[in-house]
């Protein structure tokens, strides 16, 4: 099972938030169809998912997605998604 709070912030100021769980087990190729489900339901575009995400998540227990991270036009500074569920 996993667990992730996702955050979209601007200015270190939540402005949408989403606690997300799933009983699948977390793997490295089930990240994108995570982080995509997490973007739907915080109506979002989903944002490119690079290893290095995938990294931070499975090391740090939580990654950022910037501006840059997306293809399409955002209004807020950055998607921050942490493992709440440590298993």
């Amino acid at each position: 099972m996993i667990k992730i709070w996702a955050k979209v912030m601007i200015k270190d100021k939540i402005i949408k938030q989403v606690m997300y769980e799933s009983i699948d087990n977390f793997s490295d190729d089930t990240f994108y169809l995570h982080v995509s489900e997490i973007c739907h339901r915080l109506d979002l575009p989903t944002p490119i998912v690079l290893a290095m995400h995938t990294k931070h998540f499975v090391h740090y227990n939580n990654c950022t997605f910037k501006k840059r991270d997306f293809v399409e036009t955002i209004d807020f500074e950055k998607l921050n998604l942490e493992n709440i569920r440590l298993s």
